[in-house]
């Protein structure tokens, strides 16, 4: 009978979730959910001086946003490696008992020296095995690895990818202070979880065969591995704070929908032929950890903007309503109460913006009056004719009852026939006057959703600006 899947997302709180970290999460999110297995969110927080509580909800925050549920984890107990210190203790005892570990007096200095030497020589330092048979009952504790032979790491994305023992050397388990190491820390966690596939980025690719040895050790069935290449910028460097935004929070305070952010994520070294859109449905019935590529993927933020601005034009108005609300008030607006003309006013602006950041303030207009007016267009617009023209608008805007679109734009266009003008010339004074602008939504739709009174207000003060400039 097949294992059942279980995987897991093991983050160090030492600062918020790196895109990096989102991508590894979703990996295991989709591999667990195509094959009906268990999700499971583990802490290790064994870093004790950059560990934090806040970082711990700040990683827990993105997750949930992003829809990542768990299946265990986080906030029940035992999911976090500071808790499970005794199931450490006693693996520890296991591997010293059968003579699978040994403790180790060796001094840091002795060591340091020894490292400085190897970097002298160009070789990578290796502890010599110096205490392997001295018999002592204290210090730190060390694997005891095979000095002859390899390990194979059997990776679903890699392939096979061996590693001479006379190239490892014996690890510290548990260091002389009694606290477990990280390897060790990983190998015991993913035994007692069950952990059937550890996905994770190929940066611990160098760790695997420490682990297996271990695993080996104390006698348990080594998980499947897949090892994730690492995400570059655009100078193919590995992605940091100097690319830009990195981390979960940061694309979402600037208005990314969650779903475009998954979407990108998932294509960001997987693929399915050409297609570029996926629904979550999707991604859940075609993710394969197989068609994972091995090369390093180069994180491009023109094409999650272009993803970004496909999920703000197709998701339904409600939706959007609900995602654009946080962004209005924290542009220090007021949403309006009517939510049919609030989805309205977003459906005119969803066109241009990129980001919710971008919809909301290339529509502030809908939700405060001017400030000021574009200089440029003022001056050629707001002129002695420009305020007649606008007066001839209002009157006709005043006889208007039901102030819809279908109403106002005959009027418009039977103005401009009267005027002998081009549409877009009273269609710019127009905008010019309700917006403080030259480019906006179509002035038609502009003006129904302001609604009369604030239509008829905002034309009149235009009109008061533009016959004291004339």
């Amino acid at each position: 009978m097949a294992v059942p899947v279980r995987v897991r997302f093991a983050p160090s709180p030492t600062g918020h979730l790196h895109v990096g970290g989102a991508r590894t999460a979703l990996f295991n999110w989709l591999f667990a959910r195509h094959h009906r297995g268990r999700f499971i969110l583990r802490i290790e927080d064994t870093d004790a001086s950059r560990s934090t509580d806040e970082n711990i909800a700040a990683i827990v925050d993105a997750l949930s946003w992003l829809n990542l549920d768990w299946d265990e984890g986080p906030p029940s107990s035992g999911y976090r490696q500071t808790e499970r210190f005794e199931i450490y203790r006693e693996h520890a005892q296991r591997l010293l008992a059968a003579g699978r570990a040994y403790y180790c007096d060796c001094p840091p200095e002795l060591l340091d020296r020894e490292r400085e030497e190897a970097q002298k020589r160009n070789e990578t330092f290796r502890y010599s095995g110096r205490c392997r048979d001295r018999g002592l009952t204290a210090g730190a504790l060390r694997l005891r690895i095979p000095t002859e032979g390899a390990t194979v790491v059997n990776d679903l994305i890699h392939g096979s990818v061996t590693f001479e023992h006379s190239q490892l050397d014996d690890w510290i388990l548990v260091r002389t202070d009694g606290t477990p190491t990280y390897n060790f820390c990983v190998v015991v966690d993913d035994v007692t979880m069950r952990i059937s596939h550890v996905i994770r980025g190929d940066d611990h690719l160098s760790n695997t065969p420490k682990q297996i040895l271990c695993y080996e050790a104390l006698d348990y069935a080594v998980p499947e591995f897949a090892h994730v290449s690492l995400i570059l910028g655009r100078d193919k460097s590995r992605l940091s704070k100097r690319h830009g935004a990195t981390s979960v929070q940061a694309f979402r305070d600037a208005g990314i929908p969650a779903e475009a952010l998954v979407n990108y994520l998932a294509r960001l070294g997987w693929s399915h032929g050409d297609q570029e859109v996926f629904s979550r449905g999707e991604l859940v019935e075609l993710f394969d950890i197989k068609n994972v590529a091995t090369s390093a993927a180069v994180f491009d933020s023109t094409k999650l903007e272009w993803l970004s601005q496909h999920y703000l034009k197709t998701m339904p108005g409600p939706k959007l309503a609900e995602l654009a609300t946080p962004f209005v008030r924290a542009a220090q607006l007021t949403p309006p109460a009517d939510q049919a003309r609030f989805i309205g006013m977003l459906d005119t602006l969803r066109e241009r913006a990129k980001t919710l950041v971008e919809l909301v303030e290339g529509g502030r207009f809908y939700f405060e009056r001017p400030a000021a007016y574009d200089p440029k267009a003022a001056q050629k617009l707001f002129t002695s004719e420009g305020a007649r023209r606008l007066r001839l608008l209002i009157e006709r805007l005043e006889s208007v009852t039901a102030f819809t679109v279908a109403a106002i734009e005959p009027l418009v266009r039977a103005l401009t026939d009267e005027l002998g003008l081009k549409l877009v010339d009273l269609a710019q004074l127009a905008r010019l006057a309700v917006t403080g602008r030259t480019a906006s939504p179509p002035i038609f739709d502009v003006l129904a959703l302001l609604g009369r009174d604030e239509s008829l207000a905002r034309l009149r003060r235009a009109r008061e600006v533009a016959e004291r400039s004339a």
